[in-house]
């Protein structure tokens, strides 16, 4: 093949492909990216987002839970003031359901801190409470006489168990994929944007356009016109 006609060639699918970008780039509706970008903006002004919200309410709902199951057990057993005394004043690790209650204090107190003041992006928080909620109710079902009280000895062991795993699986599965999902949307939302402001004059409504479409057979048409003209032209 000649060099000339390769060149030319080259030039000619490197023009293709530059049309192609600004293509691309001008079928950007500037109106839904700008759109786009107030609300991933108005999203980073919350703070917080939605499911971590959702997260710390289910923690909050945690300490309720477990607080509710407590003083329903200091009334059954005789009283809130007498048995408030002999639990606290007089705790027995052995029989006391304080600790399990101070237990769902220590959960809210770090996750709180961690995902919703400090806003931790990473699960060490929820990995250390669930180790340690797990470890301490495991020694306490196994040495403690909790089975020999009644309802709640069964109760409040069980359900401080899953609520510590059920906010582990919640953080884990949830909250830290669907935001680091919202970042790299943003990310990809921020990165459209600025290859849309390198466009010379900016980009308009104006300039989102596409061109009427040729009728089937024009070019056909005009070629047999002109095919039909020749020998007239030549007599």
């Amino acid at each position: 093949m000649n060099p000339l006609q390769e060149n030319m060639e080259n030039a000619l699918t490197g023009s293709q492909s530059s049309h192609a970008s600004l293509r691309d780039v001008h079928s950007i509706n500037p109106t839904h990216l700008m759109a786009r970008i107030e609300s991933y903006e108005g999203r980073e002004k919350k703070g917080i987002s939605d499911v971590r919200r959702t997260f710390c309410l289910f923690v909050t709902f945690d300490l309720l839970f477990v607080t509710l199951l407590w003083i329903i057990e200091l009334n059954v057993n005789g009283g809130i003031e007498n048995t408030l005394e002999k639990e606290v004043v007089q705790y027995d690790y052995y029989s006391s359901y304080f600790d399990i209650f101070l237990l769902a204090v220590f959960r809210f107190k770090v996750l709180i801190l961690a995902y919703a003041v400090c806003r931790l992006r990473h699960w060490w928080a929820i990995a250390l409470t669930t180790a340690v909620t797990s470890a301490f109710l495991l020694a306490k079902v196994i040495l403690s006489k909790l089975f020999s009280q009644g309802a709640f000895g069964y109760v409040l062991p069980i359900i401080s168990f899953l609520l510590a795993w059920i906010e582990t699986w919640f953080l884990d599965f949830k909250v830290l994929p669907q935001e680091a999902e919202e970042e790299n949307r943003l990310l990809i939302v921020q990165d459209a944007s600025e290859r849309a402001a390198l466009i010379p004059g900016g980009l308009s409504d104006g300039q989102f356009y596409s061109p009427p479409e040729s009728e089937a057979g024009s070019e056909e048409e005009a070629e047999e016109k002109q095919d039909s003209e020749k020998p007239l032209l030549e007599l």
